[in-house]
């Protein structure tokens, strides 16, 4: 990987009021994406090793067979954990895991802890900005400390392992799970990936405040047909190699000791039945010596489903026959811990009499559960302090906060500032307009942990940010409702529609739209707070349209009919498809689902308290017939020209390019990106090159610009993505202060992975790119000698 050059460490003056309250010991300690990457897996301790094996050898077949169970919340009973349970996700309560932890470690035969985990993904009740807005700050120390307050939190509960990060990368903005990794490009989610590994587990996830962290859907999971959740995924190697197994190769490195397989099928392979996938790769070609465990039921999904299906569980793939099938395949293909159906617990000692599981995979499987638990130190302190778990003082503390505000503000992307519209001036008269301006999803997002609960902080709409942060008035309007019908009883179809949940109902009638252009015409700024419902991202939550729900379009129509600047604030957890509206609002920024403080964190961009800095890691396209669109495609015979019928161009568009580029995002100074250079016009196949340009502020305000470095290998044995990103550092200027970044080229990023699944450094000349988005413009070359 690129290794990138030193990073300031200041984070602006306009937000260091802000980020003193508690976030200035991270400022100090900000790490660079080079290292973030630096590989911090340790090898086996020897004194673990040997607790492990003499425990195994004490273990019976039963006794083994459920250290491979994991149970949710709703199925772990006193019995199972006098049996010796695995693992139990989802459980809460800390009373109740110090219950069943004492139950397992006091009246089983071999006193083994219970693993208790949970889908801590940007917070567990101090709530950050979601995985897709935190990959827009392109600095991996937003998501490094997103994990470690999530750790903690979490920790502080009882929980010793935490499902997260998700590192799947995806060109597909239908696909609602887009919204919990960092994008669509490979290098920047594994810097994010391998930043929230860390953040994590720390140099050692037995301590206090540090869990177990599982990287997730193992693998190919972000690509599924039609932008469908669960649906099939078929990827070359080549490019199963080159784009979606790098976020997980750099979270190992970092030390990840879980993995979860996905639900999809890769060419036709379920992911927890995928015996390339889990063992020849991650843990024999990887060395990775940790455990896997299937996602929700997913081991169950891998049977055939009977031709009038009766009420027997999930099934699907049908790679399997039964149940019990079903769990030998898992096992066999490297599958360590089985989530939710108990095929292995039920079956095994059947399954291993049949031959059709070996023992000595079965107690591959219970040593890399048992090696983490003695990692984690659950031997050692099993149990929580409940008194402080269930105080709500224990949560929420003023540093993290800080630190959530700061990050969610260096997570936004200013899509437009015509006229200069932003930042609005805080002594003037604004109206706060739109469903999303009081609203507790839209702030925190899908997978937002128990950041609601009664001992959550009090999370920040956008009206309390923007109040708190005006000397003037400050006026809110609705305008339509968010009707948060989401979930049918019993799951029931119809499914609900986009314009059910947002701008909908008897909220839009022309009576509302008129009380917003009154507020309008009667403020001097206008804010209008628009996106997509925070029910409308996650998993299950697939769109067919990209387009702003519901009544959305025709409330911002009838408010710029005003003739008033209109400053659009996006809450939304995919790329949107803005093209019949970006023409209409003076300005846009993208604030995602930012957190917590998010309301706070919005103002202090808006009133100009932070210059936003952030850029996009994933494209926006031009209308979703256009998708996938994505920055790092494939060169073709006829690339895109929309001028001439013959060559790979839409016949309804203009242009080839799309609404929006990845690594695009504005600010309220202007920078000036030149100089490239390179250290040498010709490598070896192991030299190295140094690649630098110049970085310049050229307006009249403090701001942060993201110098991105990427490559192109125009003549190679497979066709080579036209750009790829192999660098970037975000850097904090002065109006008129210039910085140089330097950057390091070796063949881990002009070499790639052939279909046979082989590393390759071919020679010839490699292109190199610079500036500050994908469209980078600033061009040299060297040459890979034979």
């Amino acid at each position: 990987m690129a290794r990138i050059g030193r990073r300031a460490a200041a984070v602006g003056t306009a937000f260091a009021l802000v980020f003193a309250a508690g976030g200035s010991a991270l400022a100090a300690g900000m790490t660079s994406d080079d290292q973030a990457l630096a590989p911090t897996r340790l090898p086996a301790a020897r004194s673990i090793e040997q607790k492990v094996n003499n425990l195994l050898a004490r273990m019976t077949t039963k006794e083994k067979l459920q250290q491979v169970q994991l149970l949710s919340d709703g199925q772990i009973t006193d019995a199972d954990a006098k049996a010796g349970v695995g693992s139990v996700f989802s459980l809460v309560d800390a009373a109740q895991i110090n219950h069943f932890q004492h139950i397992a470690v006091e009246q089983s035969r071999l006193h083994i802890p219970i693993l208790f985990a949970y889908d801590t993904i940007h917070g567990y009740r101090t709530i950050f900005p979601v995985p897709l807005g935190a990959a827009s700050s392109f600095d991996p120390a937003v998501a490094r400390a997103d994990a470690a307050v999530g750790a903690k939190e979490s920790a502080l509960q009882g929980l010793k392992q935490v499902y997260s990060p998700m590192v799947d990368v995806s060109h597909e903005p239908r696909w609602g799970r887009i919204v919990e990794g960092a994008g669509e490009d490979p290098y920047l989610g594994s810097v994010f990936a391998a930043a929230r590994v860390k953040g994590t587990q720390g140099n050692d996830y037995s301590a206090p405040d540090k869990v177990v962290a599982s990287v997730k859907h193992y693998v190919g999971y972000g690509q599924p047909e039609g932008g469908r959740d669960y649906n099939t995924t078929d990827i070359s190697e080549s490019r199963l190699r080159n784009l979606y197994l790098p976020p997980f190769k750099a979270a190992i490195d970092a030390g990840a000791d879980t993995v979860m397989c996905s639900f999809n099928s890769l060419n036709g392979v379920p992911g927890c039945a995928n015996k390339y996938t889990e063992t020849d790769i991650l843990k024999k070609e990887w060395g990775f010596d940790g455990f896997i465990e299937s996602d929700y039921t997913a081991v169950a999904e891998l049977r055939a489903c009977p031709p009038v299906k009766p009420d027997e569980g999930p099934c699907g793939h049908g790679i399997a026959a039964a149940g019990p099938d079903a769990g030998a395949a898992a096992l066999m293909a490297g599958t360590d811990s089985e989530m939710v159906s108990t095929y292995l617990r039920d079956y095994g000692k059947q399954l291993l009499a049949d031959g059709k599981i070996s023992i000595s995979r079965l107690n591959d499987a219970v040593k890399r559960i048992l090696r983490v638990k003695f990692r984690a130190g659950l031997f050692e302190h099993p149990y929580v302090d409940v008194a402080a778990a269930s105080s709500a003082a224990s949560y929420g503390k003023p540093a993290d906060l800080a630190k959530s505000r700061w990050a969610a503000a260096r997570s936004m992307v200013l899509l437009k500032n015509g006229g200069e519209a932003l930042p609005l001036d805080p002594s003037k008269s604004t109206a706060l307009i739109g469903p999303f301006g009081q609203t507790v999803d839209e702030m925190l997002g899908p997978w937002s942990g128990r950041g609601a609960d009664e001992l959550a902080p009090k999370f920040v709409t956008l009206f309390d940010g923007l109040k708190a942060g005006s000397t003037g008035t400050v006026t809110y309007t609705a305008a339509c409702n968010l009707a948060h019908n989401f979930d049918p009883p019993n799951n029931a179809t119809p499914p609900i529609t986009a314009d059910d949940e947002v701008c909908a109902g008897p909220g839009v009638d022309g009576t509302d739209i008129q009380d917003a252009v009154a507020a309008a015409n009667d403020a001097d700024q206008v804010v209008l707070a628009l996106g997509e419902s925070g029910f409308m991202s996650g998993e299950s939550n697939a769109r067919s349209q990209l387009d702003l729900p519901g009544h959305q379009e025709e409330l911002l129509n009838a408010v710029a009919a005003t003739g008033k600047p209109v400053v659009v604030v996006l809450f939304n957890g995919r790329p949107l498809d803005l093209t019949g509206v970006v023409d209409k609002p003076a300005a846009i920024l993208e604030a995602w689902f930012p957190g917590t403080e998010g309301g706070n964190a919005v103002a202090d961009v808006l009133y100009g308290k932070v210059n936003p800095g952030g850029k996009l890691p994933v494209t926006f396209p031009r209308g979703v017939g256009t998708v996938p669109t994505y920055y790092n495609h494939e060169p073709s015979g006829r690339p895109c020209d929309a001028t001439f019928k013959w060559n790979a161009r839409y016949r309804d568009q203009d242009t080839c390019a799309p609404l929006f580029e990845f690594g695009y995002g504005l600010s309220y100074t202007t920078f000036e990106v030149s100089k490239l250079d390179l250290s040498r016009s010709s490598i070896g196949r192991n030299g190295q090159v140094t690649v630098s340009m110049v970085v310049k502020n050229t307006g009249d305000r403090a701001g942060d610009d993201v110098a991105q470095v990427y490559i192109h290998d125009p003549v190679a044995s497979l066709s080579q993505p036209v750009r790829r990103l192999r660098g970037f550092e975000r850097v904090s200027l002065e109006p008129g202060a210039s910085k140089t970044v330097t950057f390091t080229l070796d063949k881990s990023d002009f070499g790639f992975y052939d279909n046979r699944g082989k590393f390759v450094v071919e020679p010839g000349e490699i292109q190199v790119f610079g500036g500050d988005s994908s469209a980078a413009t600033l061009t040299k070359s060297f040459t890979v000698r034979p």
